[in-house]
């Protein structure tokens, strides 16, 4: 484990993404980069092997955190706002935009799946960590990235380490302590990415490029 693995806490990304959803069923954005930041620690305490994944999601998590504090920041309080208010500008404009909220969230939320199937995976144990992430990976984010990359991440899950020493990293006591929590933390994340994809793919923008 990598010096700063004891920054990572699994009840603050629970407790994010806990807050994440609305009674209306939006998503506002401050918890879900809060829960991102605790995620992205949680990367990052595991050393260079998800440093390509990792680095990406810090300039996305910035970006957004650029538009939740920007002018237009009242358009960017939920998902759904996020959504309209781009979108308003014509669907061309938003394709165009490199930096838009919505390209940004995809790129999250793809990471986002990856993340949901691989600590499901770590919470059920049924495989060794390399399998269950290369499983996780190919059924996420793999295509959506170049072949050196899809090489290099498979290679690089083989040197992770063990179930116990993942469940250690998520500080919250004992193995079967930070099972349970998983076992609360995991379908809050699966709801989120749920209502993101039903709205992404409403408005047709699960291909932005």
């Amino acid at each position: 484990m990598a010096a700063g693995a004891a920054a990572f806490s699994l009840r603050e990304v629970l407790d994010a993404f806990r807050r994440c959803v609305t009674e209306q069923r939006e998503v506002l954005l401050e918890p879900y980069l809060s829960g991102w930041r605790g995620l992205i620690r949680f990367l990052q305490s595991l050393g260079a092997v998800f440093s390509f994944i990792s680095k990406d999601a810090v300039a996305k998590v910035a970006l957004l955190e650029g538009h939740c504090s920007g002018s237009q920041r009242q358009q960017y309080v939920s998902l759904q706002s996020m959504v309209r208010h781009e979108l308003a500008a014509g669907r061309a404009a938003l394709r165009a935009r490199p930096d838009s909220g919505c390209r940004t969230v995809l790129r999250l939320h793809r990471a986002l799946r990856w993340l949901q199937l691989f600590l499901e995976g770590l919470r059920s144990g049924e495989s060794r960590t390399s399998v269950l992430c290369t499983d996780a990976y190919n059924a996420s984010l793999a295509a959506h990235h170049p072949w050196v990359i899809r090489k290099a991440a498979t290679v690089a899950f083989c040197a992770l380490p063990s179930r116990d020493a993942f469940l250690e990293i998520m500080n919250v006591g004992t193995a079967e302590e930070a099972v349970a929590m998983l076992g609360e933390a995991v379908p809050y994340i699966d709801d989120v990415y749920g209502i993101t994809q039903e709205l992404f793919a409403e408005h047709k923008l699960l291909d932005l490029p």
